[in-house]
């Protein structure tokens, strides 16, 4: 019977696996080069780092891989063929073997562990993903900013950029006197007034005097050494709910004494600001603002009200508003009949010195160029808020409805002379602006709805130079 005797384990071979267990690094063939003895000994082009640990081999595994190889060298050169041997003590001497090379493997590996040093702390930057063409564009590191104080923040504010002209950026750190020197607009006495029982503020327009001489630019004037002045007052920002004086007439000394009265909740009114306007009446062109007066009222006792004598300062608005017209429009396709009713008028040019106004709207359709029919509402005597609420009817059929154009033009009465022009405005194909197209717009994708909207007037030349329709018209 023949017996095969088992090759002892080499110690060359368990100290090549214990090296290829403890090895920290590893480059592309590291299997092949920790077989060899070999490992993390490649070239710099084969290296890559894992992990956050050193890229050069420490000193001491160097030793222990060093010492190892010695002993390799030594069982390399000791070693012979072996040939089958049949006695059992030779395999008892074999098994002896064995175990004496797992000892000394395991000795190996606690010496290892004992003489490694701890792994050092690195400082690994964060991988970048990216094209590799493309240019890095260097990254600023961010600047601490001042964390600012609401003292600091409402201090980087400029409040001649909100002012209501360009001439108030000085007038704030001016006086009156300094006001009245420099602009000589004159002077105006008024006062104030909040009554906390019934909600409204009071405001009385007492007198002015040293107002100046009236400016004339066509011509038009005949006295040009007298002005015919009246005060418009309005809160601030709300300017379509004004009040207007009576016209003094030939003064620069006018006192009015009329009182306004303003329905407001009190904390609104201290969020307001009263402006008062003081303007030039001119019968034969368009009025003339003289000055101005804008106080917060936030900065008076309103409960227990005041007067004051304030400077007047220049006004970016050279001419008054002519007004607001409210109109309704409504198209029946069936009948073929454009409903308008012209319902009221507010802030309306006054063109008469004593009485107001006597005013009335005329009302002309137009088929492209041509004028087809003309209606007008009554004339209601001295004012300029009239409230009329009177409905016409124009008959136009579907077809030409897109080629109509309605002229609506506010006139004053006058029994002795012409009718004093005060504003116009065009709605239809020949609008005269973008309030009177949308107007008309919305007249017809709403057909069989009445469609109500505010418009303010314009002046006959900005009529004639925007819309064809008010040329054909009178």
């Amino acid at each position: 019977m023949a017996y095969i005797q088992l090759e002892p384990l080499n110690k060359g071979f368990l100290s090549r696996i214990s090296d290829l267990l403890l090895c920290r690094w590893t480059c592309h063939r590291c299997c092949q080069k920790c077989c060899e003895s070999s490992c993390c000994q490649s070239s710099e082009d084969e290296v890559e780092i894992l992990g956050p640990f050193p890229a050069q081999t420490p000193p001491w595994l160097m030793a222990s891989r060093s010492s190892d190889k010695d002993g390799d060298s030594v069982h390399t050169a000791s070693e012979v063929p072996l040939t089958p041997r049949t006695s059992s003590p030779d395999r008892r001497c074999s098994s002896s073997d064995t175990s004496k090379s797992t000892h000394s493997l395991t000795r190996r590996i606690s010496s290892l562990e004992s003489r490694r040093p701890s792994s050092p702390l690195i400082d690994i930057k964060p991988i970048e993903f990216g094209v590799l063409s493309a240019k890095k564009e260097p990254i600023q590191p961010s600047v601490l900013r001042r964390t600012y104080t609401p003292d600091d923040y409402f201090r980087k504010f400029e409040p001649r950029l909100y002012s209501l002209d360009s001439n108030s950026d000085d007038v704030d750190f001016l006086t009156d006197e300094e006001i009245l020197s420099k602009y000589q607009l004159g002077m105006l006495h008024f006062s104030t007034q909040y009554d906390l029982l019934h909600n409204h503020l009071t405001v009385r327009v007492i007198e002015a005097r040293d107002l100046p001489p009236p400016i004339s630019h066509d011509g038009s004037r005949q006295d040009m050494a007298h002005s015919n002045p009246y005060v418009k007052i309005c809160l601030l920002p709300d300017q379509k709910n004004s009040k207007q004086t009576g016209v003094k007439r030939k003064t620069q000394k006018p006192v009015f004494e009329e009182r306004y009265t303003f329905e407001i909740p009190f904390l609104e009114a201290q969020r307001r600001t009263l402006l008062l306007t003081v303007v030039d009446f001119d019968k034969f062109s368009r009025h003339c603002v003289i000055g101005k007066v804008s106080v917060p009222l936030c900065e008076v006792d309103l409960v227990k009200g005041g007067h004051w004598w304030k400077a007047l300062i220049p006004s970016s608005q050279n001419e008054v508003e002519l007004g607001e017209l409210l109109l309704s429009l409504n198209y029946l396709p069936s009948a073929g009949r454009l409903n308008v009713d012209v319902i009221r008028a507010k802030q309306l040019l006054q063109t008469d010195v004593s009485q107001g106004s006597d005013p009335f709207v005329k009302i002309q359709l137009v088929h492209g160029l041509k004028l087809v029919k003309t209606k007008k509402t009554s004339f209601l005597r001295g004012t300029i808020d009239p409230f009329y609420n009177e409905s016409f009817s124009f008959k136009v059929p579907q077809e030409e409805l897109e080629n109509a154009s309605l002229v609506f033009t506010v006139f004053g009465h006058n029994m002795k002379s012409s009718n004093d022009f005060i504003g116009r405005i065009v709605i239809g194909q020949y609008s005269s602006g973008p309030s009177e197209s949308n107007h008309w717009r919305r007249m017809l994708n709403t057909h069989r709805t009445a469609v109500e909207q505010w418009h303010s007037l314009r002046s006959r030349a900005e009529c004639d130079r925007v819309s064809p329709a008010s040329l054909e018209v009178t």
